[in-house]
This record gives structure tokens, sequence and C-alpha cells, in this order.
């Protein structure tokens, strides 16, 4: 079979873009050099549960709802970026610079922002984050969806909304790579942790193979040092699914307290 592999997030620049490539070129070519790069495309759940994805890159919540009988775990990066510690990640709460809100509750009846319904780190942390500060399942004024942290972060520079949950990582290519962006909004504060964006593999794919890719994994960081630190890549964890049950108890928690949906 010829396997293909795609890294659809973090590419918050073409050049993050390119040295993401990069990185993924160089562990297929010591794993499976016929493996082909593809284009992720918009439908990210097709491309998940294809039976010939060698590696690519999901959100943990569609993970724990939706994936976890048609992929398997290779690796969770380890990100050198605050709001992170070793597998696990958190996401910035962010408001424009010139806001009046300093915390999370003076946010009460203002606009969110987030990318996905089913994003862990735009969604499901922010929901947790609000849900004690709920009033018969309503926080917010409205709410927008923007298809992406990028986007959510442009919605609350331009004062189309006035607080989004930023994906740490995603903030710190931000801070990296778009600082005119980064100095329109400032951190409220953090949420809940949870495991990072996993590496996944379809099932079809032999054990030996994944093992071979956690080997290559490791290596590749002292292939370019440089690179893995413009990556902010520091190293990588194997979690089980049990150990993304996180997400669920997050999303749990909130319903228990009133409040399913962000609102």
């Amino acid at each position: 079979m010829t396997w293909i592999a795609a890294l659809p997030m973090y590419n918050v620049t073409p050049t993050l873009a390119a040295d993401w490539r990069a990185w993924l070129g160089d562990v297929l070519r010591a794993v499976d050099p016929q493996t082909q790069i593809v284009e992720p495309g918009d439908d990210l759940h097709a491309l998940w549960r294809r039976s010939d994805l060698l590696i690519s890159q999901t959100c943990g919540y569609p993970l724990v709802t939706a994936l976890s009988q048609q992929v398997q775990l290779i690796a969770t990066p380890h990100f050198d970026a605050p709001g992170c510690s070793g597998a696990n990640y958190s996401s910035a709460l962010v408001t424009h610079a010139d806001a009046p809100f300093e915390t999370l509750a003076a946010c009460r009846g203002a606009r969110a922002a987030y990318n996905q319904d089913d994003s862990n780190s735009g969604m499901n942390v922010f929901r947790h984050a609000v849900a004690p500060l709920a009033r018969e399942g309503r926080f917010f004024g409205a709410t927008l969806r923007t298809g992406s942290h990028l986007g959510s972060l442009r919605a609350v520079a331009q004062h189309q909304a006035d607080v989004a949950a930023i994906d740490c990582v995603t903030y710190a290519f931000v801070c990296d790579a778009l600082p005119e962006l980064a100095q329109q909004v400032r951190v409220l504060g953090w949420t809940a942790a949870s495991p990072g964006l996993p590496l996944i593999a379809a099932r079809d794919v032999p054990q030996a193979k994944v093992e071979a890719l956690r080997a290559t994994l490791h290596d590749s960081l002292k292939q370019d040092p440089q690179r893995a630190a413009r990556l902010r890549l520091s190293g990588f964890s194997v979690l089980s699914l049990s150990d993304y049950a996180r997400i669920t108890q997050l999303e749990n928690e909130a319903r228990a307290l009133g409040y399913p949906t962000l609102a």
C-alpha cells in the first residue's frame, strides 16, 4: 500500500507550513519514503478516517468523540510554549488590548469567538472555563464561529468579538510570526490543561511502522535543531486513549453545571 501523510494543524504562516512539511518529509524518508504528503483539504474528518493514513495530526476532541475506533495514537508532541507542560497544553483566554475586561468573569454579556464546534482548545476548554460563571446556561451576549484560531484572534483584534480561547501553541506561533496581530490582543488567563494534539495513524498501519515512526520522531529533533526550535518542538510522549479521557471529563464538568453549549 502507498500511504499518505498530512499535518493540518499549526500552519500559522506559509513559512511555518514549509517547516512542518520539511520536518514531516524527513520523518517519512526514514520510515517509508514512498509515502505521499497530501494537502489536508477542507474535510478533515474524511482525512482522519482514511485507511491509508500513515501519519497526521488531529484535535483531542474529535479523537475522543468520533475517531477512537478508527485511528491509533502515535505520539503527542511537547511544545516549548507558555501554557504547555510536557504533552499537556491549555488555551489562552484573550481579549482586545484596549478592552475593559481584566478577568473572564468580567466578560459577562460580551461577544465570544471560537474556531470550531469540535475543537478542544477553542470550544471545549472555553466552555469548561465559562461554566461556573454561567446563569441558566448562558454567559455571553453572542457567539461567533470563525473557522480557525487565527480567525478568532482576528475577530478579537478587529472588535468583531470581545474574547476567545486560543490554543497556546497557536498563540505562541502568532507571537513569533505575526507580532502585529499579537500586539492587538492580551491574555486574560488560561484554561484547564489537557493532552495536546496527537499524531495519529489509521488502524491498518502495522505496529512495526508505528514503532518506527515513534523512534524517528525523536531523532528528527536532533537532525535539524534550529527547525525544531522554530516549530517549538521539544519532545514526544506516547499517550493512551485513557489519557485523553481528560477532555471528556472537562466536557462533563461543564454539562454538570448546566452549561452544555458555549452561549
